[in-house]
């Protein structure tokens, strides 16, 4: 059964080409399936059925796993019994009709546009850490941009006379974005320091060392700009979070947000528009002459 599990996992890596990070979370939700599956003593995964897979799923509920979790380990699953059932592995997919426990679904963190002007209009210091982390940031908001995406840019997927980057998405779908004006010009000022540190590849943001810049390094750079500049925490998604809230805002085109996000379900998208009905009610509540004020008497 490991041995399978391996022989998927590689089929992942080189065949689909998904990402490190997406690579480790199939590797430790289907890890705890193969734990279970020692559990009930089964030799073959042929032997595992929907009973027994709910029952999983049960299980990691009651130990506080969340819904999102538990949803991201049924698709998985299935992944995997498509591999299997592909390879003749396995007759059925014991995840076929399941469905995680529906939790309190948790609205995205983001930052008005007042605190995200504070972020990125502060002075920033002429050297190659401060223009390349500004260039970061800059592209992060700018394109709405995820992790993976930014550190896998590379400088041929740039076009700053065009006002355009090329991003490699999840799925290995590839998107083209605009780039907006003080984005570009961030680029335009890191890029010759890019030059000097003699980049080991083709790798759009780079080390002092020239080599490609890891997911830790750009959540540490985020975080600290985000203590520093606003007081507060501060992860790249919430850049991301807050590029989606203002678009749907200002432009009211849910299906040029999903677009620009890259993402392939317009319900994942749809989760902006509670944001966006909560950015109105504040105003509504704050403007109305009738709306139910706290403090107020009724």
């Amino acid at each position: 059964m490991q041995d399978h599990l391996d022989a998927y996992l590689e089929h992942l890596r080189s065949e689909r080409q998904v990402s490190a990070h997406t690579l480790d979370g199939y590797r430790r939700d289907l890890g705890k399936l193969l734990a279970f599956c020692a559990d009930e003593r089964l030799s073959a995964w042929t032997g595992l059925d929907s009973r027994q897979l709910r029952r999983l799923v049960a299980t990691l509920h009651q130990q506080g796993h969340a819904s999102r979790s538990l949803a991201r380990l049924l698709s998985a699953v299935r992944g995997f019994y498509r591999y299997l059932i592909r390879e003749g592995l396995a007759a059925h997919d014991p995840a076929s009709g399941l469905s995680p426990p529906k939790g309190q679904r948790r609205l995205p963190k983001t930052l008005d546009a007042d605190r995200t002007a504070q972020l990125l209009d502060g002075a920033v210091e002429d050297d190659f850490i401060a223009r390349r982390d500004q260039a970061m940031l800059e592209l992060f908001y700018s394109s709405g941009l995820r992790l993976s995406e930014l550190v896998g840019l590379d400088l041929d997927g740039l076009d700053l006379s065009a006002g355009l980057v090329r991003v490699r998405g999840k799925g290995n779908k590839t998107r083209e974005l605009p780039i907006g004006r003080l984005a570009r010009q961030a680029l335009e000022q890191w890029l010759p320091l890019r030059a000097l540190a003699r980049p080991a590849d083709g790798a759009l943001f780079i080390s002092q060392q020239g080599r490609r810049i890891g997911p830790r390094a750009v959540q540490l750079r985020v975080r600290q700009a985000g203590v520093r500049e606003l007081g507060q925490h501060l992860h790249p998604h919430m850049l991301r979070h807050s590029f989606a809230s203002h678009m749907l805002e200002s432009s009211q085109d849910l299906r040029a947000v999903q677009e620009l996000l890259g993402h392939a379900d317009i319900a994942t998208t749809q989760v902006y528009t509670h944001l966006d009905f909560q950015h109105l009610a504040a105003v509504y509540d704050s403007a109305h002459p009738r709306a139910k004020r706290k403090g107020t008497p009724e």
